[in-house]
């Protein structure tokens, strides 16, 4: 089992954007590992949680689980279809929580018109009051870094913000579009503008969205995403 202890350590063992993307915790107290060619990166706190992401092949990340997945609120993260193989290797039951999705795109993409990044953030909360109470990215919060939005006259109407990203993978949080102005392509445009911005400075853009959130998906996917689903393995009581 090695330690990994640079961004570029992480890079040279693993392609994965979840793992690339993970690696920004090394620069915030994490630390990261490699056995058998899997890698585990522990994130204190990326999007609110204490984070081990995980990625490659079963045995290897069954080994890292057990050296490093048990702690107190860790959780650790990989896609489901390998969680569902490193639970059946380890000694002792881990049960998987519900799984969402992670997306992510390269490439390049066109800016829509009408959107930008803003200035003033005063609009923001209330239209995640209105139209995503329950989103993971707000004003000021540690590791959100900018808004974008479209607005209708002096009104913000739509937005969308960076957060989380790391050095060449870029995160988007924070959707919101008010409830009297769905349907008008407002969440495409404001997406596109923002997967533009971030695929321009990092080269791959990335997020996360709940699986059973159809219309996100489907509009992220037009955006030329792609899905997969992710877990949390946690200790079965």
């Amino acid at each position: 089992m090695r330690r990994l202890r640079t961004t570029a350590d992480i890079h040279d063992v693993s392609a994965d954007p979840l793992i690339r993307w993970a690696s920004q915790a090394l620069s915030a107290g994490g630390a990261a590992w490699e056995h058998r060619g899997a890698v585990a990166v522990h994130a204190p706190s990326l999007t609110r949680r204490r984070r081990l992401v995980m990625a490659g092949p079963p045995e290897g990340v069954a080994s890292l689980l057990a050296a490093h997945g048990r702690g107190v609120n860790l959780r650790p993260l990989m896609e489901q279809p390998l969680a569902d193989e490193v639970a059946a290797l380890m000694p002792t039951p881990w049960a998987e929580d519900k799984p969402f999705g992670w997306m992510d795109r390269t490439g390049s993409l066109d800016l829509p018109p009408d959107a930008s990044w803003l200035s003033c953030l005063d609009d923001v909360p209330p239209l995640l009051r209105a139209a995503n109470p329950e989103s993971w990215a707000w004003p000021g919060e540690q590791g959100v870094q900018r808004w974008a939005g479209v607005r209708i006259g002096n009104d913000l109407v739509a937005t969308a913000a960076e957060a989380w990203s790391s050095v060449d993978v870029g995160f988007m949080m924070g959707v919101a579009v008010h409830p009297s102005h769905k349907g008008q392509g407002l969440g495409h445009r404001v997406c596109q503008f923002v997967t533009s911005s971030l695929l321009s400075l990092y080269g791959t853009c990335a997020l996360f969205v709940e699986n059973y959130n159809a219309p996100a998906i489907a509009l992220y996917r037009k955006l030329g995403f792609a899905y997969r689903d992710v877990v949390t393995l946690l200790p079965a009581v």
